[in-house]
């Protein structure tokens, strides 16, 4: 049994057969999904997708690229979105300074905000970091009684133990099936079985051998194949262990 942590299946590249491809998941052994929003569109239409799909949950948040079109009601907006009984995240949230989207003093703030509100409602968070880990790290050390994790992970060893000191967790997609992911290879074989989650970000980021292809939860099982070779244990304990800590995190009791 897989658990895709983080999924995109709002994405207009699903148009066409979202409905097909979500239900052979059964057949796929792919027993829950967690669909992460970037805005406050893409939070509405995944719970309306949990409402349909039983094993499907949600991530409601605003990414930082979509964090320019956030209004002081945007929040409000995200916190009764995050009300609805399958919202189990804010996410996906964060900075990214490769692209600069949004101005990045907008993003910091709209960042906070949303921290925040994490804090004041009980949620964990998932984060979105891409080329500004010192301001990541600053701004969540300020929330250190929140449960985080950050999402597509690909730095060294020594990021990984500043964010597992804080007791977050670490979230792998496709990219440690890639030839040039050396240093995260390090972080998946040292890190604790305990805080370790497996995720596609579909349709994004498709591993080894379906890379070039669009991504969906179908292809998780090359991630646990990966997970389970680098740490020496059978596939079937990887997809267990990253199931675990999923529903743990995610306060999810029972795979539907």
């Amino acid at each position: 049994m897989f658990f895709d942590t983080h999924a995109h299946y709002d994405d207009k590249r699903f148009d066409e057969d979202r409905d097909e491809i979500l239900r052979s998941m059964e057949n796929a052994g792919v027993t829950l999904i967690l669909n992460a929003s970037s805005n406050l569109w893409s939070a509405k239409h995944g719970l309306e997708m949990a409402e349909r799909y039983a094993f499907m949950y949600s991530a409601v948040g605003v990414h930082p690229h979509d964090s320019k079109e956030m209004t002081d009601e945007s929040v409000k907006d995200l916190e009764g979105l995050l009300r609805h009984p399958k919202a189990k995240a804010v996410g996906e949230i964060g900075l990214d300074y490769h692209y600069d989207f949004s101005p990045r003093d907008i993003q910091k703030k709209r960042f906070r905000e949303q921290l925040e509100l994490a804090r004041s409602i009980g949620k964990p968070v998932v984060i979105h970091e891409r080329e500004a880990l010192q301001d990541t790290l600053d701004m969540i050390r300020d929330f250190s009684d929140l449960t985080g994790v950050i999402h597509c992970f690909s730095g060294s060893w020594d990021t990984a133990k500043k964010i597992l000191d804080m007791g977050w967790y670490l979230s792998f997609t496709g990219v440690i099936t890639f030839k040039n992911a050396r240093k995260t290879l390090e972080v998946v074989e040292k890190m604790p079985s305990d805080r370790i989650m497996i995720e596609t970000d579909c349709p994004y980021l498709s591993p080894e051998p379906k890379r070039g292809r669009r991504n969906s939860s179908l292809y998780l099982k090359y991630i646990a194949e990966k997970i389970a070779q680098i740490r020496g244990i059978p596939t079937e304990e990887a997809a267990t262990l990253t199931m675990r800590n999923g529903m743990r995190f995610f306060n999810i009791s029972e795979p539907s």
